[in-house]
């Protein structure tokens, strides 16, 4: 017997290392298989619903299945081809709704999240890996179902971009579930930035460089918000301008009540779709409707033949823009300044802030990062809708990623390095006023923070406390008079000041503001020759 035999697991060692690791790759596989369970059944829900109340329904429920099917795998990224065309000729649907993207991710984050904490213990049952194949297997193998099915239908999977997204999709939301449930350590992102070069590397990875990733993060993601926002509101004012143009398309569309609220639920999934259209119109690039037909605010260009919808009535006309046009500049304005204000606000506590250069850095930083979520959402809000004319539609990604580079950079940089500049004067004129009053009370009170206040302490105006703490007076405005000579203690006139000694006041206290009562005369001696017997004030008698 060799040593590789004697050392060779027997079958019972095993059987018990799978009993122990089976447990987490089934929970994840059943988790994976659940979260697409409930976003398939969703979808088929709302269509069979929508097929029950339609007036003229072309299919039976078969059909219904396979458009729920079909829409389910638009969800993920995949594009779709629709087969009964005008022409014949199939032709692709590869505009995703941004509002349908949504649910996939959430599901498989929050399967891959349970999966890796395997019960309400605090510390996690199942490793990292084994939880998140399980989810991708479980949920890749149910979409593989789903495209099969889908596949029989009028709306069939393209298989290339069917066989590529929705893994990456699922692969991508089950990772960052997984990095949830360990609390998100940062040794993940540190072996990622590893294989930076040298300079971003050390601007990251320096001293503080994990605190002004953050920054930049967080600036960038509200650069992204701002600027979807901005589109989203430039939508808005461009539908109730074209009111009565999205009026007559959506009755041109369907003529019953349940084809209106379809119609008006697939604006609703594709309204982040509408503000990230928007957001690129704002940037400058603008939008294509159509091969060579760009929409931008400098002219506007739409192709002749569209399909009747009511976001499509928005779209501005053809022609050059004017000043209304122009006005959506001031969306790219906000969102660059909103970046420069976080990076320049965003000085760490306790030091001595952050250099020009690296606060130029984060400022860069947080551009590249706004400019990179900018572009992965023009490509995914954007695609093709046919052939020909309609093989292009949407932003094109690279255009309005650089443009959106020059805007946020060319503001926010400008705008952080203001900012801190005018912070550290804030600074270090906190600093000054919280030493000024010991220099104050040091010169006796002679200085004051501006010539009004000198000339109210002269005055006698000013109240004490007014002159920077400084300044000597009573509570009332009437300045303490000086004494400079000496004084007993048995006088009548400073007992009162003695007997302060042992009273509870603090040494830095008022002194009281109205002046000691005078004492009441002695009593008169008996028998005084000089002083009246009687109480009616009668001359004493002569000698």
């Amino acid at each position: 017997m060799i040593q590789m035999t004697a050392r060779r697991p027997s079958l019972s060692s095993l059987l018990v290392r799978l009993r122990d690791r089976s447990p987490g790759l089934a929970a994840g596989l059943l988790g994976g298989a659940v979260a697409a369970g409930l976003g398939l059944g969703s979808l088929a829900m709302l269509v069979t619903l929508l097929w029950i109340s339609s007036p003229y329904p072309d299919s039976g429920p078969g059909g219904a299945l396979h458009v729920a099917s079909a829409l389910w795998l638009l969800a993920h990224g995949a594009e779709l081809v629709r087969a009964d065309t005008l022409s014949g000729a199939p032709a692709p649907v590869g505009v995703t709704p941004l509002l349908l993207l949504v649910v996939p991710v959430w599901l498989v984050h929050r399967a891959a999240r349970d999966a890796v904490e395997g019960g309400e213990e605090e510390v996690p049952e199942v490793s990292g890996g084994t939880a998140w194949a399980g989810v991708v297997l479980g949920y890749l193998g149910v979409g593989a179902a789903v495209a099969l099915y889908a596949s029989g239908g009028e709306l069939r999977p393209d298989w290339v971009w069917t066989a590529v997204c929705p893994p990456l999709l699922v692969m991508g939301a089950a990772g960052l579930g997984v990095w949830t449930a360990y609390g998100r350590p940062r040794e993940a992102l540190d072996g990622a930035l590893v294989l930076l070069p040298a300079g971003p590397r050390r601007l990251l990875l320096g001293g503080g460089g994990r605190a002004r990733l953050v920054v930049a993060a967080r600036a960038a993601g509200a650069g992204a918000t701002v600027l979807a926002g901005g589109g989203a509101l430039l939508v808005g004012v461009s539908l109730v301008w074209h009111g009565g143009a999205m009026r007559a398309s959506l009755l041109h569309l369907t003529e019953g009540w349940s084809g209106r609220f379809a119609v008006l639920l697939l604006c609703a999934t594709l309204v982040p779709n509408a503000a990230v259209w928007g957001a690129s119109y704002a940037l400058g690039p603008g939008f294509a409707l159509g091969a060579g037909h760009m929409v931008n605010p400098v002219s506007s260009a739409p192709a002749s033949i569209l399909p009747p919808f009511p976001l499509l009535a928005a779209v501005p006309e053809a022609g050059a823009g004017g000043w209304a046009n122009w006005a959506a500049g001031a969306v790219p304005v906000a969102a660059g300044v909103t970046v420069g204000w976080l990076v320049g606000r965003a000085e760490p506590a306790g030091t001595q802030g952050w250099s020009r250069g690296r606060t130029a850095g984060v400022a860069g930083l947080a551009s590249v990062f706004c400019a990179a979520g900018v572009a992965v959402l023009s490509a995914l809000a954007g695609g093709r809708l046919g052939v020909a004319t309609l093989a292009r539609f949407g932003p094109v990604w690279w255009q309005v990623a650089g443009a959106a580079l020059l805007w946020i950079a060319g503001l926010s940089v400008p705008t952080a390095l203001v900012l801190r500049a005018w912070g550290r004067r804030e600074r270090r004129a906190r600093s000054e006023r919280a030493v000024e009053p010991a220099t104050r009370a040091a010169e006796g009170g002679r200085r004051f923070s501006s010539p009004w206040c000198a000339v109210g302490a002269w005055l006698g105006f000013q109240k004490v406390g007014e002159a920077g703490g400084g300044g000597t007076g009573t509570a009332t405005g009437t300045p303490l008079m000086p004494y400079g000579g000496a004084y007993d203690q048995d006088d009548d006139v400073y007992r009162p000041l003695l007997a302060q000694r042992d009273t509870p006041f603090e040494p830095y206290d008022p002194l009281p503001a109205e002046p000691p009562r005078p004492q009441q005369p002695p009593s008169r001696p008996p028998h005084s020759p000089w002083w009246p017997d009687d109480a009616d004030g009668e001359d004493p008698p002569g000698p």
